[in-house]
């Protein structure tokens, strides 16, 4: 008796230590501030992985920008510092310059998926940034302009336009000198007058404190953010398929919630601007047409000059309009 209880906790204790050495820690870095509008939904996957993911596997949350700067994400990912990271792709272009087209998309995710486009750039993403497009938990979420002095048309000749990638050849192609800073660097940058405005989508400025140094906001929107979760190939590789089964399913759960979370968020902002004093400059009928216009048409010619063997194929699969 004593003798099949000895045997039966040593099968036990094995079967346990079994379980708890296939675990795997993932570290993974965001390149936005903690428990902000473009981080929580990456700290919502956190929490799922680590809930369902127990015995299996399990994300070590090292931090956003105080933890690695937001333009170094993309190279700590591909060379395996980090193995996953909540970034944009206006962050990751010094790795991969297709990855800013996701601003230009005009077709949900899950159409993506369906057409091809999604399967293309993960080709990308593998290849050139030796990563994992997971999934995109950001979407539905429009960029605006931001300025300190009031304009009445398209029109930003003299102006200082703080960008990322994102909106660089907008703001030039409407005249703006642009100035590229980290966001942590901005706030200081129009209180000092260093810069007259920025782009940055509706939501999101309250979290970084823009709001008291901003006096206009123009409609209407143009692009629409995008932030993903990546993972390094290397790493992804060695996972077994019930660890990658975790993390997919966390990543597709967030990614099927965007469009609603962001809305929501969307339409929260654009009154608390309003409240907070914020004045619109609406630009209507054709004048607002020709402002969208512009901005896509900028937006491709840039991303068809960095790269003319992908630019185009991308656009057939992301734009709506040929």
């Amino acid at each position: 008796m004593h003798k099949r209880f000895a045997l039966g906790l040593i099968a036990a204790t094995l079967v346990c230590s079994s379980s708890l050495a296939q675990e795997v820690t993932l570290r993974a870095v965001t390149a936005f501030a903690e428990k902000t509008t473009y981080s929580r939904g990456f700290e919502k996957f956190i929490e799922r992985v680590n809930a369902e993911g127990k015995g299996v596997v399990q994300i070590n949350y090292i931090g956003g920008p105080k933890a690695m700067p937001p333009f170094e994400v993309g190279k700590a990912l591909q060379s395996g510092v980090v193995d996953i990271a909540n970034t944009t792709g206006a962050f990751t272009t010094n790795v991969m310059p297709e990855s800013d087209a996701w601003k230009l998309t005009e077709r949900p995710m899950s159409e993506l998926r369906k057409n091809g486009g999604y399967d293309y750039m993960a080709a990308l993403y593998a290849q050139k940034m030796n990563a994992i497009f997971l999934a995109r938990l950001v979407d539905d979420n429009p960029f605006h302009l931001y300025l300190n002095k009031s304009i009445s048309s398209p029109d930003l000749t003299g102006l200082k336009i703080r960008i990322t990638p994102v909106y660089r050849d907008f703001f030039q192609a409407l005249g703006a000198t642009v100035v590229q800073t980290p966001p942590g660097e901005v706030y200081t940058s129009l209180e000092r007058g260093v810069v007259d405005g920025y782009g940055w989508p509706i939501t999101g400025i309250f979290d970084l404190g823009w709001h008291e140094k901003t006096k206009y906001r123009v409609d209407p929107g143009f692009y629409t953010a995008e932030v993903s979760v990546l993972v390094n190939k290397t790493a992804w590789d060695k996972l077994t398929a019930a660890q990658k089964a975790v993390l997919r399913k966390a990543a597709e759960r967030g990614e099927a919630e965007a469009a609603a979370v962001f809305s929501a968020e969307n339409a929260k902002d654009t009154k608390r601007q309003a409240d907070a004093g914020i004045q619109t400059i609406k630009f209507d009928g054709a004048a607002a047409a020709a402002y969208r216009a512009k901005a896509y048409q900028a937006g491709w010619d840039g991303i068809i000059k960095q790269s003319p063997e992908h630019g185009p194929k991308i656009k057939g699969f992301f734009s709506k309009t040929k």
